[in-house]
Parts: C-alpha cells; sequence; structure tokens
C-alpha cells in the first residue's frame, strides 16, 4: 500500500523509472537493463493476470510466482537471477515511498546446485598446446598464449590486459591485475617461458611492424597483439582457442577458463596445498577454490575405480585361458 502523499504511479511507471535510475547512475549496460525490464516485466503480468495490485505484493504471493516458475522448468540459476532483481525493483519501491516496507524482505534465494568445473586431461591438452604452428608469428603468440593460460592458471581478461612490463622471463613470473583490482605475482614454468620467448623474438616484433607501417598508428604495450598490431581481446582470444581445438580434432569445447580449471584441478592432483592454489588463482576465500579439491577427488576415484577394473578383469583372464585350454 502507497504512504500518504506518495507519488500516484502505477508499478509499470515505477519500472521505467527504476530502469532510467539505474542507467543513469547504476551505469547498467543496456543488456542488463533489458533483463531487468523482463524479469521485473514478468511478475508484473503475472499478477495483473490474476488482478493483483504488484505493489500490494507479499513475501507468500511471491513465494508462489517462484514456484510456478520452478514448476514450468525453469533453471536454478534463472530463479536466482530473478528473485534478486524483482527484489532489488521492491528496494526502490521502499526507497521512493510506494510502499511502507520492504514486502518481499525475507525471500530466501532458490539454491543453485554445485557443478564441478570441467577439466581437460593431460593428452587433450598437449594437443591444444602442439596446434598452433611456430612457424608464424600468430602460431607462436598463440601458442605462448596457450601456456600461459594454463600455466599460470590466468582469467582471460587478466591474459588480454598484460603488458610486457609485466612479464619476468627471467624469473617465471607476471603480475597480474585481478578482479577487484587485487593484484598478484603468478608464476609460470619452463613451457610457458619457453613459449613466450619464442614469441617474444620472433612473433611480436612482426606483429609490431605490422602497426608500426600504419600512418599514425602506434603500437601500444601489449604483449599480446593482433595482426594489426593492436591489443587482442578477449573475445579473439576465444575464437582463436576454439579455432585450434578444432583443427587438433578436440571434441570437448575447450574455451579460456577450461585452461584455468585444469590449471587447478592437475596441480591439487600433485599433491599442492590448497592455499597456494588459492593464492596463485586470485580467490579471495579458500571456499572458491575448494571446489576444485571435489574435481580432484572426483578424477582419483575414476582413475582407482579404472584401476581395479582392469585388475580385476586381468585375476578373470587367467581361469578363463585355463578353461580355454581344457576345452580344446
Amino acid at each position: 500500500m502507497a504512504t500518504a502523499g506518495a507519488p500516484h504511479k502505477t508499478a509499470d511507471a515505477f519500472l521505467d523509472a527504476y530502469l532510467r535510475e539505474l542507467s543513469a547512475v547504476g551505469n547498467r549496460s543496456p543488456y542488463t537493463i533489458r533483463n531487468y525490464r523482463n524479469d521485473i516485466g514478468a511478475f508484473l503480468r503475472w499478477c495483473a493476470e490474476r488482478e493483483l495490485e504488484p505493489l500490494s505484493a507479499t513475501r507468500a504471493l511471491f513465494r508462489e510466482y517462484l514456484t510456478e516458475l520452478k514448476d514450468a522448468g525453469m533453471a536454478s540459476a534463472s530463479l536466482t537471477r530473478r528473485t534478486s532483481t524483482v527484489h532489488g525493483f521492491y528496494k526502490y519501491l521502499l526507497a521512493e515511498g510506494a510502499t511502507e516496507r520492504d514486502q518481499l524482505y525475507g525471500v530466501a534465494l532458490p539454491k543453485r546446485p554445485k557443478r564441478l568445473p570441467k577439466v581437460i586431461d593431460p593428452a587433450t591438452l598437449d594437443l591444444l598446446m602442439q596446434q598452433p604452428s611456430t612457424e608464424t608469428p600468430a602460431g607462436l603468440r598463440d601458442r605462448a598464449m596457450f601456456e600461459l593460460l594454463y600455466g599460470g592458471g590466468l582469467r582471460i581478461s587478466e591474459l588480454v590486459s598484460l603488458d610486457l612490463g609485466q612479464v619476468d622471463l627471467g624469473q617465471g613470473e607476471a603480475i597480474i591485475h585481478g578482479k577487484g583490482a587485487k593484484e598478484r605475482v603468478v608464476l609460470f614454468g619452463e613451457p610457458a617461458m619457453q613459449a613466450l620467448e619464442r614469441y617474444l623474438e620472433a612473433g611480436r616484433p612482426w606483429l609490431h611492424a605490422a602497426a608500426s607501417g600504419k600512418v599514425g598508428r602506434k603500437p601500444g604495450p601489449a604483449l599480446f597483439l593482433n595482426r594489426f598490431g593492436g591489443r587482442l581481446t578477449a573475445r579473439s582470444v576465444q575464437s582463436i582457442i576454439k579455432h585450434h581445438a578444432m583443427a587438433a580434432g578436440i571434441s570437448v569445447d575447450v574455451h579460456p577458463h577450461l585452461l584455468r580449471h585444469s590449471f587447478a584441478t592437475h596441480l591439487l592432483d600433485g599433491g599442492a596445498d590448497l592455499r597456494i592454489v588459492q593464492d596463485l588463482l586470485g580467490h579471495s576465500s579458500a571456499n572458491t577454490t575448494q571446489i576444485y579439491t571435489h574435481v580432484s577427488q572426483a578424477r582419483q576415484a575414476a582413475v582407482s575405480a579404472a584401476a581395479w577394473e582392469k585388475l580385476a578383469e586381468q585375476a578373470l583372464e587367467g581361469p578363463r585361458r585355463g578353461r580355454r585350454a581344457r576345452s580344446a
């Protein structure tokens, strides 16, 4: 119910004002604003179809709405987003004086099922690493990118933002500016060091020269350059990885974050301490890194099961050979 003196506006009018404010002050992207309009608008229409006043909605009513969405098959992630988005709108209504309290306060977000991240096995990883040609500047660049993504456990945004001055080949380390403007040092091994050294000697200079020859264009300090001498974008790196994966005949969906997942899991498989992996990945909480222990345990269980199955098969093979010999 609206408070005394509150403007007599409809829920749709409040929604328009809310989205304008988010766009202007909240700096939300057009894509986000569109999603907000769809999510909140869907609930307002649901209320209208039942001749209910959205400005008087209750927690019980909203739970009924969420239950209908869940029964209709909406994914947990979408339900979580819908809950958060609509609740944000009702907080705005309270701030604007359209309601006397936060009417959806206490509506719990649906629990999202934990999905174990996928990893790439070492043999497939090697196929990917060997695919880029070391005879071309672009191939040298791609090999160096793949080795650094995996060897340093980088996010794609961290990779494309790297500048020359952030990488120390002598120490095998790079200074990374990660999420939340947090800075960390990542270490990478010999394969990444060698690939980067070859790229910096014979790949980047050629790509740098491609831009230097253009009037009025000066290449910047970016570590990884495109064929025009500019900084590679995240989208370009994604396309490059998929191109090489297809060329190598890899059937799984290979993407930059898969290499980061694999880096963490392979470290834990090798006995690395969880806290060390947390620091290398740049996670603020060990709980985020913890999921990789589950992946590692699941992989080890699968390997153990396969080994026991092979041993059992070998144990049965002796009696089988004996029976075949007797029957012959």
